[in-house]
């Protein structure tokens, strides 16, 4: 987006004074000087900024759509997630309709890079993201930036409980080195938490650190002390890019560095909670498989690495020479997770997805704020239509066409259908009995009933879509307006704000062998790609 905005500036003002008079580079000094104060939106600033607040007030921008009766069908609706799109009541939403106002894609640019700076801000400033989950792993169902900004909020919900959980354990300690003597509990910062012990073989009570909970029927094999389940480092937050970079890193490596990080730190975790413990005790909660509880003889000549109880013993695999496990387990050290040197650095993830946004190319972000936003549009239809049995019948049609259409990676190909096949889903919205009159005119023509169905879907996209507008006589200012405005607020009334709808660009005129002016000229892919209205 940066590389987009500083390709569409002018040239260096620089290379211009090399060649100009004197006076000619006394007024572009001038120049300079007065775009250095020239707010970026120009007289729309204000309202830029009026919009920035609105998005990121956590009391406003989650703003209810007029659902009504419908509310619990279009909530409960799995299209978001069957284009990949966001859910119907997040951030992305918002985002989408407000970047739709914008005429021009240096706009655009600019407002996007003004809301990766509020995120930045908000992350700095330990504040949550608003319409976006505080704390749940990236649902791979949804777009990647939904998933980027989940990623945001659960670094954040994580690093506030790492904070208090380490002041608890702090306390815990000192707590403890004063009563080292009595052993009396006292109530810490964490409601219900009490200071516990374990006796280890010598007989000493050592302290449990990041124990969690007690493990029913389960007791270290030395010591007979119950064991507790450690509380142990969270796993690394996934998006949909970073998990095939990671397949690709392995297959192309054959690396396990991160599986066996993980392993060392659960069992320093372990041993921090249960003192005394030994190899199987381990083994025992963490991988049940690997322990046979049926007592079986040995012979004393056997591997040293063969390890018996009167209550079982460890798989094969562990009583291999240079089993992995065991060497971890020998130099690990008895430390609790919140401790140890996390194995993902929410700060290093947060940055690398704010300078990622900030660097996304515009095609990418807008075609998932176009999938969402249209998205949004067809499951609100699908609440109202729902009541009609013949109009269903027909939005059935369209909906499956876009779903299987986003569902090919290539849909942006097939731009132009897609509108053509939402207009259509809006005229039956907002003119459901010309619908119903030409759905009925189609049925007595049709011959069979595939082609019934066949050739009233084209029929309708024909007599709705943008193609046989454009056929048409021009009409009056004053009629265009008049039968423009409700196809143009066919969805508006949903939202509390202004909504926009993408839709394709109008044909060109004049004939194809006329030669072309300036403004027929390709535009780059970016602009080629979609216009807002």
């Amino acid at each position: 987006m940066k590389d987009f905005l500083a390709s569409s500036r002018d040239s260096s003002p620089g290379r211009e004074r090399s060649s100009l008079s004197l006076s000619a580079v006394k007024s572009l000094m001038l120049r300079d000087k007065d775009d250095k104060f020239k707010p970026e939106f120009g007289d729309d600033e204000n309202k830029v900024v009026s919009l920035i607040q609105s998005l990121f007030d956590p009391d406003r921008s989650h703003q209810k759509r007029n659902m009504n009766s419908c509310y619990e069908l279009v909530t409960s609706s799995s299209l978001p997630r069957e284009i990949h799109g966001a859910p119907l009541e997040s951030f992305i939403l918002q985002i989408s309709e407000i970047i739709g106002t914008f005429k021009t894609l240096r706009n655009m640019a600019l407002f996007w890079l003004r809301i990766v700076n509020e995120l930045r801000r908000l992350w700095y400033e330990e504040q949550y993201i608003p319409g976006i989950p505080f704390d749940d792993v990236p649902d791979l169902g949804y777009c990647l930036l939904y998933q980027q900004l989940q990623v945001i909020n659960t670094c954040l919900s994580r690093k506030k409980r790492r904070d208090i959980a380490t002041e608890a354990l702090d306390n815990m300690i000192r707590e403890a080195s004063r009563d080292s003597e009595t052993l009396s509990s006292s109530e810490s910062n964490v409601p219900s938490k009490h200071l516990m012990y374990a006796r280890v073989a010598s007989g000493e009570l050592v302290l449990r650190l990041g124990a969690d909970f007690q493990c029913d029927g389960l007791t270290m094999l030395e010591t007979g002390e119950p064991v507790y389940s450690p509380i142990t480092q969270e796993g690394p937050l996934l998006t949909e890019d970073v998990i095939r970079e990671t397949e690709e890193f392995v297959l192309r490596t054959g690396s396990v560095g991160a599986g066996c990080s993980q392993l060392l730190s659960d069992m320093q975790a372990f041993k921090a909670a249960n003192p005394g413990c030994l190899l199987e005790d381990f083994v025992r909660w963490h991988s049940p498989p690997d322990w046979t509880n049926t007592k079986q003889n040995s012979d004393p000549d056997d591997s040293c690495y063969e390890v018996e109880s009167a209550k079982g013993q460890l798989s094969s695999r562990m009583q291999k020479e240079g089993n992995l496990w065991r060497e971890l387990w020998e130099t690990s050290k008895p430390v609790p997770a919140y401790k140890q040197a996390p194995l993902f650095d929410e700060d290093l993830a947060v940055e690398g997805i704010l300078n990622q946004l900030e660097d996304t190319a515009p095609s990418a972000l807008f075609e998932q704020l176009f999938v969402s936003l249209v998205g949004l549009g067809i499951v609100l239809s699908e609440s109202i239509l729902s009541s009609s049995v013949e109009l269903l019948k027909l939005f059935t049609e369209c909906k499956d066409y876009i779903v299987a259409t986003f569902q090919n990676h290539s849909w942006p190909e097939r731009i132009d259908d897609l509108c053509q096949v939402y207009e259509t889903i809006e005229t039956m919205l907002v003119n459901p009995e010309e619908v119903m009159k030409i759905m009925k005119q189609q049925e007595e023509a049709a011959t069979t009933p595939g082609e019934q169905s066949k050739r009233r879907f084209r029929r309708l996209s024909l007599y709705f879509g943008r193609d046989k507008q454009s056929k048409r006589p021009p009409p009056s200012s004053k009629d265009q307006k008049a039968a423009e405005e409700p196809m143009r607020q066919s969805f508006s009334n949903f939202f509390d704000s202004k909504s926009s709808l993408f839709s394709r660009k109008p044909p060109r005129s004049g004939s194809a062998s006329a030669s072309p002016t300036p403004s027929d000229k390709p535009t780059s892919s970016d602009d080629r790609d979609w216009t807002l209205v």
